[in-house]
């Protein structure tokens, strides 16, 4: 039978943890105290609560101050931590974790994985190396090859910071470092991108890259140093050298707006506004504004525009 740790729940209370406010529960078979180490330590079946934070493993830790307040439970081989708000939970699992109990932060290190699930259907799987979550502010940070599905969205980054409500949605994503996004056939890349679920638009900044597939099937690729994507909308803005490629036309300006047909919801039109160019085979047209369609397969240019053919032969019966 797991017995419960009363005389840390003493400690917590003479070192001035607020148990009536955040009651601390310690559960498991059996435990020991080391005066030299300062660590209360725990075998068998244990279990931590703390508000709507549990955590269970077999083996754990606690670190104590010299003041006698506890300072951070340690969980090993393979801690499993969970938390239930309202009919959403999160979990998370990893090698080790780590729970600090006077500002309640769990880190997670080794082959972690953190799910939040909306009764029973998981709307969010990040996978990472490290993963650290504040259960106060109700931020995670993930760090080190994270990899985290939300819905139809897979998104691949160096780090990644999530922002939960205060019923556990999903408020706020931001992906920072060698950012990658998947959407069906739709990819793109950048150095940082921040994702609004509510408005379900996407910011990307810093050398971002997109490949769309058009009405067609054929490939869309845009280019540029800052971009944002409506969902809803399925809809592009491009800034900042922008550059386009799509079948055999190559077009670049300082900014650009990409639409979907409005009956199939494919990207179909493209407009460039400021001095833009559109390249196809010899010729280059210059303008101030260009928009292209790619269903059918034409474009217009106004304002100022200018064409230059290349590598025309002049040449007539051998003479110039």
């Amino acid at each position: 039978m797991k017995k419960a740790l009363l005389f840390i729940l003493l400690l917590a209370s003479v070192s001035g943890i607020a148990v009536v406010a955040s009651d601390l529960i310690i559960e498991s078979k059996t435990q020991t105290f080391s005066d030299s180490e300062k660590k209360i330590k725990l075998d068998g079946g244990v279990k931590v609560r703390l508000d709507n934070l549990t955590v269970e493993s077999n083996r754990a830790d606690v670190t104590v101050r010299r003041n006698n307040k506890l300072d951070t439970a340690t969980f090993y081989d393979k801690p499993y931590a969970y938390e239930i708000n309202a009919n959403k939970k999160r979990e998370v699992k990893a090698n080790i974790l780590q729970v600090s109990l006077i500002n309640k932060v769990v880190r997670a290190e080794g082959e972690t994985q953190s799910v939040i699930t909306e009764g029973n259907t998981p709307i969010i799987v990040i996978n990472a190396d490290v993963q650290e979550y504040d259960t106060n502010s109700s931020v995670m940070v993930a760090t080190g090859s994270v990899a985290m599905k939300y819905k139809d969205i897979d998104t691949f980054s160096d780090k990644a910071v999530i922002i939960a409500d205060e019923k556990g949605g999903v408020k706020k994503i931001d992906l920072i470092g060698n950012a990658k996004v998947k959407q069906a056939q739709n990819e793109s890349e950048g150095n940082h991108f921040v994702y609004n679920p509510i408005t379900e638009e996407m910011s990307v900044t810093g050398n971002t890259k997109t490949i769309a597939i058009t009405d067609d099937g054929k490939k869309l690729t845009i280019h540029s140093d800052y971009q944002q994507y409506s969902k809803r909308q399925n809809s592009y803005i491009g800034s900042g050298h922008v550059k386009i490629w799509y079948d055999d036309y190559y077009a670049q300006g300082p900014k650009v707006s990409v639409f979907p047909d409005e009956k199939t919801n494919k990207l179909n039109e493209v407009y460039f506004v400021g001095r833009s160019k559109i390249v196809q085979n010899e010729r280059d047209i210059i303008a101030d504004k260009i928009k292209i369609t790619m269903n059918p397969k034409d474009f217009a240019a106004e304002g100022n525009v200018r064409t230059i053919i290349h590598n025309i032969d002049t040449k007539e019966n051998g003479e110039l």
